[in-house]
C-alpha cells in the first residue's frame, strides 16, 4: 500500500490488513497499519469515533504509521456487527440526517466501561503478540467517544500504556460514579487533551474537573481548548471539519508519541 496521506503529502510506506482479533465477547475486526519494513514499532491503539471505522479512520491510521507506528484501529461496536456497522453517507451532516444518532445512541450505550477494558486488554494482547509491534510501552489516542476510552485504557493498563490522548472528548469528568476522569490515580501514562471550543459534550466544568483529578493524582498532561473548533474537528468527512485544527492535533500527538514511545 502506498504511504500517500489522505492530504496529499508523502509520509514513509505503509502495509495494512484487516485482522480478527478474539475477545471474551467473540471477534472484533479491526485495521492494523504499520510501517512498510521491518519491525517491531512502538504500538498505537487507536479508537474510533462513534461514526465508526471506515476509510477516513484508516486514512489517519496511515498518517500515523507512516511516522512510525503500528497502529491498530478496532471497530469496538463488533457486537453489533462488523464494519461497516452503520450505513453512513460518504460526507456526515448529523444535522442535516439526525437519525443517524438515533441508530448510533444504542450501540454506544450498550458498551458499558467493563465491557470496553475487556475488549482493550485483547486489543493490546495483539499488539503484544505482533511480530510488527511487539510487547513495549504502547500509546493510545482517541476521538469523541474514542476519548474516554482512551483515558480508561491509559487507568486500567498502566503497566502498558505510556501515553494516551483525546481530541474533541466528550463526557470524560461527569458526576457519574464510573465517569472516566475517577480513575487519574491509576495513570502512569503522559496525557495529552486537545478538547474542542464551546462543545456541549464537554462543558468547562468539567475540562477543570478532568485538569483538577489529573493534577491531584500527580499525572504529567497538558490540556488545551483548540479555540474556534467545533466538537468533531479532526475528522474531515464530516461537517465538524477544521483543518488547521485537525493538523494541530498532528503536531501534538506526534510529539506525544515521539517522546514517550521511542
Amino acid at each position: 500500500m502506498s504511504g500517500v496521506r489522505s492530504d496529499g503529502a508523502q509520509s514513509g510506506g505503509v502495509r495494512s490488513r484487516t485482522v480478527d482479533i478474539t475477545t471474551p465477547d467473540g471477534t472484533a475486526d479491526a485495521y492494523f497499519t504499520c510501517p512498510d519494513g521491518g519491525g517491531p514499532n512502538p504500538g498505537v491503539l487507536f479508537y474510533m469515533d462513534a461514526f465508526g471505522l471506515r476509510p477516513h479512520l484508516q486514512a489517519m491510521a496511515d498518517r500515523l504509521a507512516g511516522h512510525g507506528y503500528a497502529v491498530l484501529v478496532p471497530n469496538v461496536f463488533y457486537r453489533a456487527g462488523r464494519t461497516p456497522v452503520f450505513d453512513l453517507p460518504e460526507f456526515i451532516d448529523p444535522q442535516a440526517r439526525p437519525e443517524i444518532f438515533e441508530r448510533i445512541g444504542p450501540v454506544m450505550q450498550a458498551l458499558t466501561p467493563e465491557l470496553a477494558m475487556r475488549d482493550a486488554e485483547a486489543y493490546l494482547r495483539f499488539l503484544a503478540d505482533s511480530d510488527d509491534s511487539g510487547d513495549g510501552p504502547v500509546g493510545t489516542t482517541g476521538y469523541c467517544m474514542g476519548a474516554v476510552l482512551a483515558l480508561r485504557t491509559a487507568a486500567a493498563f498502566p503497566d502498558r500504556i505510556a501515553a494516551a490522548a483525546g481530541f474533541h472528548g466528550g463526557g470524560l469528568a461527569t458526576e457519574a460514579d464510573d465517569s472516566p476522569h475517577l480513575g487519574a490515580d491509576r495513570i502512569t501514562a503522559e496525557l495529552y487533551f486537545g478538547h474542542a471550543d464551546n462543545d456541549h459534550a464537554l462543558p468547562p466544568e468539567q475540562i477543570d474537573r478532568l485538569n483538577a483529578a489529573l493534577t491531584d493524582a500527580g499525572v504529567r498532561f497538558r490540556a488545551e481548548v483548540y479555540e474556534g473548533a467545533a466538537h468533531g474537528y479532526t475528522q474531515a468527512d464530516t461537517a465538524s471539519y477544521d483543518e488547521a485544527a485537525a493538523e494541530r492535533h498532528w503536531r501534538n500527538l506526534l510529539e506525544l508519541f515521539g517522546r514517550t514511545l521511542r
